[in-house]
């Protein structure tokens, strides 16, 4: 697959209906969404417990597009050759969750997956630079893990732009995860994240019968982002 820069929204299905799952797939994949973006969460490494490789198995026939599988979950390397045979696309681990991120990369790839890197607002930019030939995407948290609909940390900027500085001209997308809406998908596209998650801000007054809600809120981080990504 051909590496494309160009700006991508991956709605977060954390604010899906969860009773509704391929139906909501389908739905904002239908309304413009690029990427569909789970949020795989433990309770131990983060608050919060979602889903885990048998819901990606279930909602992956639905999905047409990119699978964006975040792992907030310590250990991962365990679960990794689950998540992808269930199909997922990205593999995304966290350098706080496992002394090894090195070894967690190579077998995200040996499994087929393209690699992620994530790390939390409190973990510097430095801390993915020893890793960037070795991922495919690295995804700057912009609240603490755990739950939807936090507000946007702004310090978290600063961090965008130092790793955009870092990969230059390698093919990795920088992705942001936290309070992205039209308001703040602007900001982050301009400090050069090009795949923005958002949870609450797509699905917020939408459903599967009244999908074109989901389309307008799309399309409205989209744009809002688009004029002040570079």
């Amino acid at each position: 697959m051909t590496f494309d820069r160009s700006l991508k929204i991956a709605p977060s299905i954390l604010s899906a209906d969860f009773a509704n799952f391929g139906a909501e797939c389908e739905a904002i994949e239908a309304q413009g969404a690029d990427w569909v973006h789970v949020d795989v969460m433990d309770g131990h490494f983060v608050p919060n417990i979602t889903f885990g490789p048998a819901t990606c198995a279930a909602i992956r026939p639905h999905i047409k597009g990119v699978m964006d599988v975040h792992l907030m979950i310590a250990p991962v390397d365990p679960y990794i050759d689950a998540f992808a045979a269930a199909g997922a696309d990205h593999i995304t681990a966290h350098v706080e969750a496992g002394p090894h991120i090195h070894r967690t990369l190579q077998a995200i790839r040996g499994a087929g997956a393209k690699a992620g890197v994530a790390i939390n607002p409190g973990t510097p930019a430095e801390a993915v630079a020893p890793l960037l030939d070795m991922a495919d995407l690295v995804l700057v948290m912009t609240v603490n893990p755990g739950f939807g609909g936090q507000k946007f940390i702004h310090a978290t900027l600063d961090k965008i732009r130092a790793i955009r500085a870092m990969i230059g001209d390698r093919p990795i997308h920088i992705q942001v995860d936290g309070g992205i809406d039209a308001k703040t998908a602007p900001l982050a596209a301009k400090a050069g994240a090009n795949a923005l998650v958002a949870g609450s801000a797509v699905f917020k007054g939408g459903s599967v019968s009244e999908p074109k809600v989901y389309g307008r809120n799309i399309k409205a981080i989209r744009e809002a982002a688009l004029g002040t990504y570079v």
